[in-house]
This record gives structure tokens, C-alpha cells and sequence, in this order.
């Protein structure tokens, strides 16, 4: 700045290429979502899926790379419509490209397997009511969170859909267990936040989600071994009502290490869970 308190034109000239190259540079670099939580939860549900289907073919690997881009081009969609006010071309390109990619393979994996159509049509409606929920400013709120893990827990029945050719009640099970289970961690992470820390809502969901597993399991859509893995949620929801000062205060990376083992045990006992029984009784 000079002594008149202008700002010299070279400088000015000199700050303007420095923004016109980052803004050049953000052509080339790929959108990925940050939410790492929902990277275990689609992760998570997909082998668990898999795990049923008790196989893995290239169905299975195309059907995971269309979950993953799908959920990829759900974010630039959703940072568009948040800086809605102007339009973002980076966000259009990449979420354009992801989507085009995703819905490239679903195609080829619908016409291979017809009836992954509802599976389809529950992925877009959720889709449509979190760009509601967005444009609303309401992302944030428990029903479109729960719509929003519900969407991404249906990679459970597509992994088992695109390996099998087929649907069952066992894997539609898988998709609901999987749905309450990691709807569990919704409710705790909402105790850290003063504005949501009641205990009430978690502990009505949580009497809720074992009731449905209960009926699921009345219905034979679930073997009880397998609807048992909900107890890993009600275990670690007991851990956090006894140790709520800590879970209140403690960094986040704390909690995430703790979602993060307890889905990792989910995982292996449900694996577990729907393994064939091979050894006979003589």
C-alpha cells in the first residue's frame, strides 16, 4: 500500500492472475464428498449384502463402483444447491460426470437384473427429498438423515441383487437391519450438540429399531443370529448414555474411532451371521 493508501496497480493486476489460476485449476480437481462416515455405512452395507449373496462376481465389483459414484454425485449437487445464488461449473461438471458413470452401469446392471428397478426408484426418491430438504436448509434434520442412511444402506440388497439375479426377504431384512443400525449414530452424535442432546428421541428410537428387528425376525426375514447384530448399537448407545460427559466433550476423531470399530464388529458378526452351515451331524 503506498502512503495514499492506494493499493498499486501491479499488485491489483498481480492478485487477479493469482485468483483467474486457482479458479482455472479447480477445473481439474475432483469433487469427493468429506462425510468419511457415510463412506463405512455404504461400505458396511454392501458386503454385508455380499456376504449373503455368498459370492462375488464383476456384478458385484460394477455394482459397487455405481453406489460409490453415485454417492459422489450426490455432493456437488447439494454444494449447488447450498451457493445456489450462483452457478457453480465445477460442481455441475463433476457431479455430471459421476452421475453419468453411475447411471452408465446401473443401466447395464438393470438389464441384466430387472428387478433392481426398485432398488433404483428408492435411491432416486431419497435423492429428491434430500435436494428438498437442502434447498430448504433442513439437511441436517433427523428424518432426511435417516431417509438419506436408509438410501445409502440399499447397496445391501443391490450387492445381493446383482450377485444372485434376484431378490429375497433376507436381503430386504439386511437393508432395514442395516438402515436402524447405523440410524443408531445419528441420535448419539446428535446428544453432543446442545440444541439436540436429549436423551428421549434416541432412546424412542432405539425401543423402536428393536421392535421392528423383533417383528422382522417374527416375519422370517431375519434368522434371530442374524437380527441379534442390532445389539452392537444398543451396546454402544448404553456406552454413551454411561459415559455421556465424555462422549459430550471428547474430539471427534474419539467418536469416529468408536462408529468406526463398532460398524467394523457389525460387519463381522453379521458375515458371520449368514454363512452356510457345512458341517452334518452323522
Amino acid at each position: 500500500m503506498t502512503d495514499s493508501g492506494t493499493i498499486p496497480a501491479a499488485t491489483v493486476h498481480l492478485d487477479v492472475r493469482k485468483r483467474a489460476k486457482g479458479n482455472t485449476q479447480a477445473w481439474y480437481q475432483p469433487t469427493l464428498s468429506p462425510e468419511h462416515g457415510v463412506y463405512i455405512v455404504l461400505l458396511v452395507s454392501f458386503l454385508t449384502g455380499a456376504a449373503a449373496a455368498q459370492s462375488w462376481t464383476l456384478a458385484t465389483t460394477l455394482a459397487l463402483v455405481c453406489a460409490f459414484l453415485g454417492f459422489q454425485a450426490e455432493h456437488p449437487l447439494v454444494l449447488q444447491l447450498k451457493q445456489r445464488r450462483s452457478l457453480k461449473p465445477r460442481f455441475l461438471v463433476w457431479g455430471s460426470l459421476y452421475g453419468t458413470a453411475s447411471l452408465a452401469i446401473a443401466l447395464w446392471l438393470y438389464l441384466r437384473t430387472p428387478v433392481l428397478l426398485w432398488i433404483y426408484l428408492g435411491a432416486i426418491s431419497a435423492l429428491l427429498v434430500d435436494a428438498v430438504s437442502v434447498w430448504h436448509h433442513e439437511q441436517k434434520a433427523i428424518v432426511n438423515e435417516l431417509i438419506t442412511f436408509a438410501a445409502v444402506c440399499l447397496s445391501a440388497p443391490l450387492a445381493y441383487a446383482v450377485t444372485t439375479e434376484a431378490l429375497s426377504p433376507l436381503a430386504m431384512g439386511l437393508w432395514v437391519l442395516n438402515t436402524l443400525y447405523f440410524g443408531s449414530t445419528i441420535f448419539a452424535v446428535k446428544l453432543r450438540k446442545p440444541k439436540t442432546s436429549s436423551l428421549l428421541p434416541a432412546m424412542i428410537y432405539h425401543g423402536v429399531a428393536t421392535l421392528m428387528v423383533a417383528l422382522l425376525c417374527w416375519f422370517d426375514w431375519l434368522p434371530l443370529v442374524l437380527a441379534l447384530a442390532l445389539g452392537i448399537a444398543l451396546l454402544k448407545f448404553g456406552f454413551v448414555v454411561w459415559q455421556q460427559a465424555w462422549y459430550r466433550t471428547t474430539k471427534i476423531q474419539q467418536v469416529a474411532m468408536l462408529e468406526t470399530v463398532s460398524a467394523l464388529s457389525f460387519l463381522i458378526l453379521v458375515a458371520l451371521s449368514v454363512l452356510p452351515v457345512y458341517l452334518t451331524i452323522p
